[in-house]
């Protein structure tokens, strides 16, 4: 019976010993364990992978990810064994504090805000705080820094011999700051969430790319990471933005806007046939007083858009053949009552036009002309005059390829409970309709492609290593907005508006311009247009060259104050503009160009003939009337003949004053002083006059004024 008690105890007290070191290993030795596990296998690690780039039309990289780091030291030595871990710490004690002056002297040469001793004393405290992931600099550095960093004593270390270690970031950067800022967009500043808005949140799932799975384990007493699922890299976007253009427009508006102490800016430039966003600048006002990109306005600003909508109301009077270019109309001395209300021209208080033909009420913007053709033609049946602006297109929504735009808000008889008299005759002339400036471009890039309205576009393709994979061609929106006839008149009554009318701060002596000034008082909301501070939008749209158009612009400027003419302050930034953009597209024919095997005869300077020569034969250019190598200098002249260089000596008389005429400054001072001449130069290039005649005779210390051109 003892025995079995016995065996029985036994038994137990071995179960109980199971069951504690069971539990020691599930609890006090889990996190040991759950390391080593760690270490030998570590399952679906999630690798990001890089996102596309954004190119401009002219292949510079406007938006790309770049890493940024942080910059961190682990003091303490991470060796289990006790021993070698006192002997691991006391090395790396002595090689930083060996190199401590070498280091903050090299982090202060790379980050100049703070001074050698402000490093020591701050890496002196890490190191007495026992830290093992200590800040070295509080900011992120970029690449450059980074590897600069890397190359100082115990930093060029691993981290596990010199404790410096580092954790990237993926920056999005834009290398041109804030040229197209609001249109390329943002992303988030943990790019997991990805885009925040333009070109980079249209275009999200191209740009970033599909994630990549791997996991790290042990092979062959190496830890490696395995990849289970590739990362693929992002596809690039090309886009239509051309980063010179962008540039002029961009400093061509932001320099009237300072001027009128503007609140708001918008340049679109578009090129005709392809609708093409060549550049496009929205700019806003600080509290600073300075100008930044804030909003993408050229887009979402829904404003009265005033007199360039007045073309739109004649074009719809053309088109239902109420009026032609020479129609008359009877504008008084500026002011007509119209339901109640009175219409006024801006030069009411100076007695007004008279009568004005069609070509001329545009001409000179005259708010009489317009609103009584018409009220006049369309009083009537407001609606038949709304569904002529339909037509056209101009009530479309563009559906582009960025978020944020506004939809067109041109409203008839039919979209509004009440629709007052007055509403149509305001209507004509820009009021009671709200118009995106991007539309209005779209708009009158129509007139100037023969009437085909296409859709604007940012991007052109998505490229994947050198390869186009996606491409975004032009779409037309409406393929024929008026016709033929309407068209023609149109557009030969806005290249008089600029040519004739008061658009004339808008055209260029370089080429033509046709367009349409505009202004408007902008309401003020709930207020109305009668508030204390009066904001007004001057606006100029047009298109150039006229007689072959290559690209549209508005120019679109809200300031407060007086009223201004739309003519003088928005053209006179258009034709800054057009003429820049003009002189850089300019193309030089074919003919002019040299071909790579041709030989071209320079133009040679008189002088030292053997140098010269020297020079010719070097270049293999045939020269001929070769001069001997050997003997004294050889002074001469030079002229070309068809396939050559011809070099003459000329004779050089001891006590006779000689003759520089074609040399260069240096060969002709030297030439002079060897005689025992002071000489004084006027001017640059070859001498074409001197003082002294050739042939006088030398007298030592004269002085020989030579002219050069």
């Amino acid at each position: 019976m003892t025995r079995y008690f016995f065996v029985i105890l036994v038994m137990a007290l071995i179960g109980v010993a199971i069951v504690v070191k069971a539990g020691i290993t599930m609890f006090a030795e889990r996190q040991y364990w759950q390391d080593v596990a760690d270490r030998f296998v570590k399952e679906n690690v999630t690798v990001k992978p890089n996102r596309g780039n954004i190119i401009s039309s002219d292949g510079k990289l406007m938006a790309s990810s770049l890493p940024e780091y942080r910059i961190y030291m682990d003091f303490m030595s991470g060796e289990k064994d006790e021993k070698r871990r006192k002997k691991d710490q006391a090395r790396r004690d002595s090689i930083l504090n060996a190199n401590m002056d070498s280091i903050c002297i090299g982090l202060n040469k790379i980050f100049p805000d703070k001074s050698v001793a402000q490093f020591k004393a701050h890496l002196k405290k890490g190191r007495q705080a026992k830290s093992r992931n200590y800040l070295i600099y509080p900011k992120r550095i970029s690449y450059i820094q980074y590897k600069e960093v890397k190359r100082l004593p115990v930093f060029c270390l691993n981290r596990y011999k010199g404790g410096f270690k580092e954790l990237a970031y993926n920056q999005r950067k834009k290398p041109f700051g804030s040229l197209a800022a609001r249109t390329l967009g943002d992303v988030y500043a943990d790019t997991a969430k990805g885009a925040r808005n333009g070109i980079e949140l249209a275009f999200d799932t191209i740009l970033k790319g599909r994630n990549g799975l791997t996991h790290r384990q042990k092979v062959m007493n190496k830890y490696l990471n395995i990849v289970d699922v590739p990362p693929v890299d992002g596809c690039d976007l090309l886009t239509t933005i051309d980063v010179g253009m962008q540039d002029i427009c961009e400093k061509a508006l932001v320099d009237k806007l300072k001027e009128l102490n503007a609140s708001v800016g918008v340049v679109v430039l578009m090129e005709v046939a392809t609708g093409e966003v060549k550049a496009i600048v929205n700019m806003m006002q600080g509290k600073d007083g300075e100008y930044y990109e804030m909003r993408n306005n050229a887009i979402s600003d829904m404003l009265e858009p005033g007199s360039t909508f007045k073309t739109a109301s004649i074009m719809v009077a053309l088109e239902d053949g109420k009026i032609t270019p020479d129609y008359v109309v009877d504008t008084g001395n500026g002011q007509m009552p119209m339901h109640g209300r009175v219409m006024k021209d801006h030069n009411w208080h100076r007695g007004g036009y008279g009568k004005l033909t069609v070509t001329e009420i545009l001409g000179v913007s005259s708010n009489v002309g317009t609103s009584y053709i018409i009220d006049h033609f369309y009083g009537s049946n407001p609606q038949k005059f709304v569904d002529g602006l339909k037509r056209m297109s101009i009530d479309q929504p563009l559906h582009l390829q960025i978020a944020g735009e506004g939809k067109p808000n041109i409203r008839g008889p039919k979209e509004r409970s009440y629709f007052s008299k007055t509403a149509l005759p305001w209507m004509s002339i820009g009021y009671e309709t709200q118009v995106p400036p991007m539309n209005i471009v779209t708009f009158y890039n129509a007139i100037a492609n023969k009437g085909v309205m296409v859709r604007p576009k940012f991007v052109k393709a998505a490229i994947k290593d050198g390869e186009i994979v996606k491409e975004y061609p032009t779409e037309v929106i409406n393929p024929k907005i008026c016709s033929d006839k309407t068209l023609a008149d149109i557009q030969m009554i806005l290249r008089k508006v600029v040519g004739e009318g008061l658009a004339k701060p808008a055209g260029s002596k370089q080429f033509h311009v046709s367009g349409k000034t505009g202004t408007a008082q902008i309401s003020q909301g709930a207020a109305g247009y009668k508030t204390g501070r009066t904001n007004y939008l001057v606006s100029f749209c047009g298109y150039f060259p006229s007689e072959d158009p290559k690209y549209s612009m508005i120019v679109s400027i809200q300031k407060p104050g007086l009223p201004a003419s739309g003519g003088l302050m928005a053209g006179s930034v258009f034709s800054r503009i057009a003429e820049r953009v003009y002189a850089k597209d300019l193309r030089l024919p074919l003919t002019n160009a040299i071909d790579t095997n041709s030989v071209v005869i320079p133009n040679v300077k008189a002088g030292e003939m053997r140098e010269a020569q020297r020079v010719l034969e070097e270049l293999n250019i045939q020269v001929q009337g070769k001069i001997a190598d050997a003997g004294k200098e050889v002074w001469g002249n030079t002229h070309l003949a068809p396939q050559a260089v011809v070099l003459e000596s000329r004779s050089n008389m001891q006590n006779f004053v000689p003759s520089v005429i074609g040399m260069g400054a240096k060969d002709a001072v030297y030439l002079l002083e060897s005689k025992g001449l002071k000489v004084h130069l006027v001017g640059v290039g070859k001498v074409k006059s001197q003082s002294i005649a050739n042939g006088s005779i030398v007298r030592k210390g004269q002085t020989v004024t030579l002219t050069l051109k």
